[in-house]
């Protein structure tokens, strides 16, 4: 049996804070999503306002998010993983003690808003952090492992937040995130690299290239139906007869298959020579899953548990997935700055999904809500399958260059 000495427990137990803290930087930002979600028909009873203004909660925050994450990746650059991490998990921590302090919905739009500083930053800077501190052999794994932090925020809004909302109030419910967030603040410097801000001369970016155009476009399609799916789900749960606790633990159930998801699909995606097939296929599977969802009635529940179920297994998947072909392939340009524009389009994608299914689901008792989400994610295949070609052609037009060179080689030889 191998003994550990002082230097090896210690380095396992800096690596293992390390995990932590970005499981945790990616599940405290994505957890206003998933509050706004259990919590939501509380908080419209107590400060008076209609469901479907729920999407535009959704909106400020993620709104924000995506404006943010156009310059995100300079910024990360810049002032460098350390301290991009603690304005992270400060900027939470200012998000829900205003929140859980609000007195009507306007006050409430802004608090959330403020949770779009930290997801414009959350990609960028673990994957910064990944790319450089892991090893190449298990980027793969790390990647699946802190996006699975998303759907950490997810289980625990749908098995904590409601039984504690129920018990003290959803200020409380709210409130309690506060110290976890200053803790993470905190103690950030003992797990993560002390190195400075690159050099970075400006916040002028480059536009991005063919590949990532149309991996930003797939996650824009995803980015829409899965959250007006997440938000509106337990509310639609609740008009088919289903208790709200219960409706709450559907969000629960849609966490722990997108841990499973992110933690299993991205290592084999990793392994594959192209993983937009895999996006195809997952989200082909998603648009049927929306499918049996709508079709959810007060005697048919177990249509809502198996979209829960399916949208996380299939849907929740495909950005980390995404992010990691980011890390894996340069041909999609520098790995903050493709993150960042990554994230523009799947944070522009959440801004509108919810206020989008919010307006249409009044029309034909929410059929053409539903609809339109599975015909988002149609569109999303579609962008896939021209992923799919164009990488295909840069690869083949690589190798023929590769080949053309031996072969200039060999005749001068």
């Amino acid at each position: 049996m191998p003994i550990m000495t002082v230097t090896t427990r210690h380095t396992v137990i800096v690596d293992i804070g390390f995990r932590i803290v970005l499981v945790f930087a990616m599940a405290l930002p994505m957890l206003i999503l998933y509050a706004i979600s259990t919590l939501g028909p509380l908080l419209g009873r107590d400060l008076r306002f209609e469901p479907a203004l729920l999407g535009y909660l959704v909106m400020s925050s993620f709104g924000l998010a995506a404006i943010l994450s156009l310059w995100a990746g300079a910024i990360v650059d810049r002032m460098g993983s350390r301290y991009a991490l603690m304005v992270l998990f400060s900027a939470i921590a200012l998000a829900f003690t205003l929140m859980a302090t609000v007195k009507d919905f306007y006050g409430l739009v802004a608090a959330t808003a403020i949770c779009g500083i930290a997801q414009a930053l959350a990609n960028p800077v673990t994957n910064l952090l990944i790319a450089q501190q892991v090893p190449p052999d298990k980027k793969a794994k790390v990647v699946g492992l802190k996006q699975s932090g998303v759907q950490v925020a997810a289980l625990f809004a749908g098995l904590v937040l409601p039984g504690i909302a129920f018990q003290y109030g959803w200020r409380a419910a709210l409130g309690m995130i506060v110290p976890v967030a200053l803790l993470f603040a905190i103690s950030t410097p003992l797990f993560t690299p002390g190195k400075r801000g690159g050099t970075v001369k400006g916040f002028m970016f480059s536009l991005p290239n063919s590949l990532l155009l149309r991996l930003m476009g797939i996650q824009f399609c995803v980015g829409i139906s899965l959250s007006a799916f997440v938000t509106f789900l337990p509310s639609f749960a609740i008009r088919q007869g289903m208790p709200l606790s219960l409706a709450g633990t559907l969000i629960a159930v849609f966490g722990v298959m997108g841990i499973i998801s992110r933690i299993v699909l991205t290592p084999i995606g990793a392994k594959l020579k192209d993983e937009s097939l895999l996006l195809l296929i997952l989200i082909t599977i998603a648009a049927c899953t929306i499918a049996v969802t709508m079709l959810a009635s007060p005697e048919t529940h177990w249509r809502l548990w198996i979209g829960a179920i399916g949208m996380g297994l299939t849907a929740v998947g495909t950005n980390a997935i995404a992010m990691s072909m980011l890390i894996r392939d340069p041909a999609f340009g520098p790995v903050t700055a493709a993150s960042g524009f990554v994230s523009v389009a799947f944070f522009g994608g959440f801004a509108l999904g919810p206020p989008l299914y919010g307006a249409l689901s009044s029309y034909s008792e929410g059929l053409l809500g539903w609809s339109t989400l599975i015909g988002v994610l149609l569109c999303a295949c579609i962008m896939s399958l021209a992923l799919a070609s164009t990488r295909r052609s840069k690869t083949q037009a690589s190798t023929m260059m590769v080949c053309a060179a031996q072969r200039t080689k060999a005749a001068d030889i």
